[in-house]
């Protein structure tokens, strides 16, 4: 690449840097709502301050960020949002939503200062603040769109088991956002969710009554590891899913073995994630990048990403039978096995 396309290209890299705050600013104080809401008549930058309940001359100054990030038109007196912008940062049900994803970048990097201490010693930090975790509930909106319209298209066994009843076990469950659609689209499933960190915990029973769902969905506060079929009880769930989780295992082999020990005969073991490529030349795409700097967040944090094929030895090593890899639009990766019935 000659020099002065080098820069240019690097210079992007700065320019992406402020683009990710511009939206994430415009999604948590509602500028891209309150723009969404005004349709195609859009609001004036005095308008919108009003909307939001922001402050006048940042207000007009995010307009401007958000002008030069092409995120809004701006014909000198109104500001509008394009549709497609509105649909991708703004509807959450749907596969291709990123505003989950610009929320959790942005909260992630606030304990980047830390970084450099890890790559010189590969001591991750301890733990991360309650806001990092509220991110990743935001971040797995878009996991659960995927699940509904990407994995149960590939599983139409599956959704006819759901559709019957089954006892479903969500590990690491967070704020309960996937058990509690579960619960909406199929009547029939009675469902526990297992997650360790105490807030959200709280989140996800307060969302499980919210909905009026807390007959049909337990929440159980511990780790998954070899006390969960004890806890639990053997061969008591039809479905044991990790939706993007597995990674975050502190032994996640331990954690495989305890899924399959809670499994029927017959029963589903799923795992949907987004894996690393399986070879270097994978990289080179928006993908590629895109998960080669969460891998890095992941790593910080005590983590790890796997490439299909190390996940394939994670289950044998785990004495689990390989599991079938399936790949979806949306670049995730499903990994399913079945108990014989």
């Amino acid at each position: 690449m000659p020099l002065d396309d080098r820069f240019d290209d690097l210079v992007a890299s700065l320019t992406g840097f402020y683009r990710a705050w511009v939206i994430e600013l415009g999604i948590e104080l509602g500028l891209f709502a309150r723009l969404r809401e005004a349709g195609a008549d859009g609001l004036t930058r005095a308008q919108l301050a009003t909307a939001a309940g922001t402050a006048a001359e940042p207000t007009s100054a995010w307009c401007d960020a958000a002008y030069a990030a092409d995120l809004v038109t701006d014909d000198g007196s109104r500001v509008t949002l394009d549709p497609d912008v509105a649909t991708i940062l703004l509807e959450k049900d749907r596969p291709e939503y990123l505003g989950g994803q610009f929320a959790y970048t942005v909260t992630a990097s606030l304990d980047y200062d830390a970084m450099a201490g890890y790559v010189r010693t590969g001591v991750p930090v301890g733990s991360r603040s309650a806001r990092y975790y509220r991110a990743i509930e935001e971040l797995t909106r878009q996991d659960i769109a995927v699940f509904f319209e990407e994995a149960l298209a590939a599983l139409p066994e599956l959704v006819a088991s759901l559709v019957r009843g089954m006892d479903v076990l969500d590990l690491h469950c967070g704020g309960g956002r996937w058990l509690a659609a579960i619960a909406r689209r199929f009547p029939a499933t009675r469902l526990v969710g297992v997650e360790p960190e105490p807030n959200s915990v709280a989140r996800a029973i307060q969302l499980v009554r919210r909905h009026g769902l807390a007959s049909r969905i337990r929440i159980e506060a511990r780790e998954v590891d070899d006390g969960l079929d004890a806890a639990l009880g053997a061969g008591s769930f039809d479905l044991a899913y990790f939706q993007h989780a597995l990674h975050e295992m502190p032994d996640p082999g331990e954690a495989l073995r305890a899924a399959w020990r809670v499994l029927r005969p017959g029963g589903w073991l799923i795992v949907l994630g987004w894996c690393l490529p399986d070879r270097l030349e994978g990289y080179a795409s928006l993908h590629g990048q895109l998960i080669a700097g969460v891998a890095l967040d992941e790593l910080f944090h005590g983590a790890r990403l796997r490439t299909v094929a190390q996940h394939a030895e994670l289950f044998r090593a785990a004495g689990l039978p390989e599991p079938a890899a399936i790949p979806l639009q949306s670049d995730a990766t499903l990994l399913v096995v079945r108990r014989d019935a």
